[in-house]
């Protein structure tokens, strides 16, 4: 078949009766898809929908890259009233929304800029999606996310397909010895130039 599982679902109350009937898997967990096959066997109404746009599984990191270039190529760009932009430019397909600052940077699109980010003295885009409340100073960027409440700092070298999770610091060390630091989660990468 041509067709995935996009995991969107809609039910009213009924599904509730469904989960209650239905018993855990060998792995000890309830399965949507018994509790579907529940609400067709007791004469529920259950219909599958099919969507013809684009879809990306967006299990792996360069998945997710993709989607969001998908997404960005589909945004409506608006810069917020109040947003703030000195001695930057900021190309036409860049979306900025309240509060962010972005003072003596370049910006391309696709891309959008969250709320009360800060961009300074850097390069952001094509295709890239900074989120709330993050700080980006003295660096690039292309083709990455960056998620709320990080922060990227003073990079000699591009930051390029490139996922940056919550809260994350990214820095140039200063000082010796000139070492690389991380503190990296389970089922992370890291490329060394």
């Amino acid at each position: 078949t041509n067709l995935a599982l996009v995991g969107i679902y809609m039910f009213d109350h009924h599904v509730h009766q469904a989960v209650r009937a239905i018993q855990p898997s060998a792995r000890g967990e309830l399965d949507i898809t018994d509790a579907i096959q529940w609400l067709i066997d007791a004469g529920y109404h259950v219909a599958p929908h099919v969507h013809d746009g684009w879809w990306i599984d967006t299990g792996k990191a360069t998945d997710m890259l993709e989607a969001n270039s998908h997404v960005l190529s589909e945004l409506s760009p608006t810069i917020a009233p109040d947003s703030t932009i000195e001695n930057s430019e900021v190309d036409s397909r860049v979306s900025v929304q309240a509060g962010a600052r972005i003072r003596n940077s370049v910006l391309r699109g696709p891309s959008i800029v969250g709320c009360n980010t800060i961009i300074e003295n850097s390069f952001v885009g094509p295709f890239t999606s900074i989120y709330h409340d993050v700080c980006v100073r003295n660096a690039e960027i292309e083709r990455s996310i960056i998620l709320e409440h990080s922060r990227v700092c003073d990079i000699a070298a591009r930051l390029q397909d490139t996922l940056v999770g919550r809260h994350v610091n990214v820095q140039r060390a200063v000082g010796k010895p000139q070492a690389l630091r991380m503190n990296l989660g389970d089922h992370s990468s890291v490329w060394i130039p």
